[in-house]
């Protein structure tokens, strides 16, 4: 049995790294070619700490995001929040509800928010600012859909309204998120494929006032969205009654920059005490592993998750994240219905 286990993953490695070559590594011709960057950021803590390698592993209410195939893994109502601290007053905010039913599959619905701070407008006579002040904003509506058609496959959608607005100018357009999953009885052995953000270019209108007096409508350049297809696997090699461990890997293919790897680990300790690390391959801005923690509580009998990483930059500095999951045990409100006397 260990020979196959380390026969599986010798081939996955090796596989990885054999696509990584193969794959035309562009990314210094591709990099800036993308509007809406926003959404290529995670907002869940847990795979965050696993350098985001999130497309094999156990579905949460995050998958609305990471790989909606997923959201099959869900079996209860489950809510989850989470903020996204960035440097200069940049916050990502993400909000997503997940709903289980017994045969048409799981709905799920998510609100992802980017603010910035109030910046101030300079212009090439005025260089040290005008004395106004712009801000940006975006935010990202989704509807997501998953539906488990075996006992081992399942596949899932988001359909996603992105608005995106900078000082007076804006624009609006549509992105879908597509996931497949399929996993084995053997260690939890997991296979995942999706696209992310794959939709129509993205156009900045409205109305600039070169004189401060008189408007004019403009329309500024039109660039794709910053679609990702991911590939990936993930194992749960060693598994006790109290313990376990769960290992992932990923390999991502950007349309805006190089090809990169991302390998991640979550060690479980009674399903209370979660730890988390990552790292992230051929990727420029990495200088540390990622990090994180989680802790499972309780309110009443309903299970609450909250969650911490960090992911260091080397440009922007660490970036910090703190979420919340919960759930709503609904099987255990079926059977105190049940139990009820009749009248």
């Amino acid at each position: 049995m260990r020979r196959i286990q380390y026969t599986l993953w010798f081939f996955l490695l090796a596989t990885t790294a054999l696509q990584a070559q193969l794959l035309p590594r562009l990314g210094g011709q591709r990099a800036g070619i993308s509007a809406l960057t926003f959404l290529k950021i995670d907002p869940s803590p847990r795979s965050a700490a696993m350098a985001s390698a999130n497309v094999a592993v156990l579905g949460d209410a995050y998958s609305t995001n990471t790989n909606p195939a997923s959201l099959a893994d869900v079996d209860k109502l489950t809510f989850a929040a989470s903020n996204t601290f960035w440097p200069a007053g940049i916050n990502l905010a993400f909000f997503s509800g997940v709903m289980p039913t017994k045969k048409a599959g799981v709905f799920g619905l998510s609100v992802t928010s980017l603010t910035t701070g109030m910046m101030e407008r300079r212009t090439e006579f005025q260089p040290d600012g005008t004395g106004q002040f712009f801000s940006a904003s975006n935010t990202a509506v989704g509807l997501s859909y998953s539906k488990r058609l075996t006992d081992y496959f399942s596949y899932g959608v988001t359909l996603k309204y992105v608005n995106e607005q900078l000082a007076e100018y804006m624009a609006h357009t549509g992105v879908v998120d597509l996931g497949f999953l399929y996993r084995t009885d053997f260690k939890d052995l997991s296979f995942a494929v999706a696209m992310q953000s794959f939709g129509t270019n993205s156009k900045l209108k409205g109305d600039y006032e070169p004189d401060g007096l008189n408007s004019k409508p403009v329309t500024l350049g039109s660039y794709p969205a910053p679609t990702l297809f991911k590939l990936g696997v993930s194992m749960i090699p060693w598994k006790t009654d109290d313990k376990s461990l769960t290992t992932t890997i990923q390999l991502n293919h950007p349309n805006d920059n190089a090809e990169n790897i991302r390998i991640g680990l979550e060690f479980e300790y009674k399903k209370l005490l979660y730890l988390r690390a990552g790292y992230k391959i051929n990727v420029d801005d990495q200088v540390y592993p990622t990090a994180g923690v989680g802790v499972r509580a309780h309110i009443g009998k309903h299970p609450l998750h909250i969650d911490y990483a960090v992911d260091p930059t080397r440009y922007l500095g660490w970036i910090h994240r703190f979420g919340l999951t919960f759930a709503i045990n609904k099987m255990e409100r079926e059977e105190k219905h049940e139990e009820a006397p009749a009248n």
